[in-house]
């Protein structure tokens, strides 16, 4: 019954997890906060973001189908043609689920100094230094890849990925006629801020720039480095001054950069998207991955329990959105507990009608 739906399951995970997190809100007597606040308030910025996503999904099709000195009546004819109400709740429903998600485990990340002090780094220290035969992983990245260029460039990797996901979710949701492919995406997605959370909780750490920052003075100047400024300076006044307006955003255990992004890549790799988007995608993964050790973000073992998360995800969302093997070759049969919604214009079913008939 749950993925007659495809947001029902992700739609009662997320609220679930909001209302927990509104609870030690309350609990803790520390208020919710929007954690991007300074792009605007949220009931302004997600449907500013959905027009976005609408828009880019839209236009170039009227572009391509009617040229462009007809753009305008283009427009109006892809809509009527190719969109419904349905469509437009489907794409709403994710880009809610995921901001729900998403708001929920930053701040749910940021009570942890009050609940969960980080308590775990000395031992993913050894940890490391242990499976990397008496050497940090970090120095040894310094050493192989130096301090410049390469600095620079899988710096900015690190801090673009909370922008380019989202515009990863945007594509999905918009120019999937298939509303259950984005809601897989979506679920995937959401799922990771979720698990993501629940590490942090099990196994809390601030990670190795934060624990032992004398290591990391060597990369200093890069766009990594002065976000791990900022996070230090936000933390401490979250700490020190119960009047703070930030919020706290350091956790190591597990990296969630790490999760997101190899959720990304499986999903491309299982939705077949083009060769080249693919391989793109994968670089960046390596890129992210070599920035979490070589920044210090996180130890080893977060990398490897975000990969983990991200495998979870990937496989949770399908079976949860009816995109298994199995749920779909039961709904191929006809099966009605994976029957996934159409959302074709009514147009659409009248002319398959017509095409079977003839």
């Amino acid at each position: 019954m749950l993925r007659r739906n495809p947001y029902t399951f992700i739609g009662i995970v997320a609220l679930g997890f909001a209302i927990i997190a509104v609870t030690f809100s309350v609990q803790l007597d520390i208020p919710m906060r929007d954690p991007e606040g300074f792009l605007g308030p949220a009931y302004v910025r997600l449907p500013l973001l959905a027009m976005l996503f609408f828009a880019a999904g839209i236009i170039p099709q009227a572009i391509l189908r009617y040229g462009f000195k007809r753009v305008v009546w283009g427009v109006r004819e892809v809509i009527r043609t190719d969109w419904t109400w349905a469509r437009f709740g489907y794409i709403a429903a994710g880009l809610l689920a995921f901001y729900t998600s998403y708001v929920s485990y930053r701040n749910l990340k940021g009570y942890l100094p009050d609940l969960r002090p980080p308590s775990f780094d000395l031992e993913l220290e050894r940890l490391d230094h242990w499976l990397f035969f008496g050497n940090y992983p970090s120095d040894l990245l310094h050493s192989l890849l130096g301090t410049g260029i390469v600095a620079q460039v899988i710096a900015v990797i690190y801090v673009s990925y909370l922008m380019l996901i989202p515009i990863t979710l945007g594509a999905y949701l918009v120019l999937n006629r298939d509303v259950s492919i984005g809601a897989w995406y979506a679920t995937a997605l959401s799922l990771n801020w979720i698990l993501g959370t629940v590490s942090y909780y099990i196994l809390p750490t601030v990670g190795p720039a934060f624990a032992f920052p004398t290591r990391f003075e060597i990369i200093d100047g890069t766009p990594a480095s002065e976000l791990q400024r900022s996070l230090f300076r936000a933390g401490r006044d979250v700490i020190e001054n119960d009047q703070s307006s930030s919020i706290y955003g350091i956790a190591g255990f597990a990296s969630l950069h790490v999760s997101v992004v190899f959720t990304a890549c499986l999903f491309f790799e299982m939705t077949k998207i083009h060769p080249l988007l693919r391989a793109t995608a994968w670089v960046y993964f390596v890129g992210t991955v070599l920035a979490t050790v070589y920044f210090g973000w996180h130890y080893v073992s977060d990398d490897i329990a975000g990969l983990l998360i991200g495998v979870i995800a990937v496989y949770g969302g399908a079976w949860a959105t009816g995109n298994t093997k199995r749920q779909k070759a039961r709904a191929a049969a006809g099966h009605p507990d994976v029957d996934i919604p159409d959302v074709r214009p009514h147009g659409d079913d009248e002319a398959a009608t017509a095409k079977v008939g003839a």
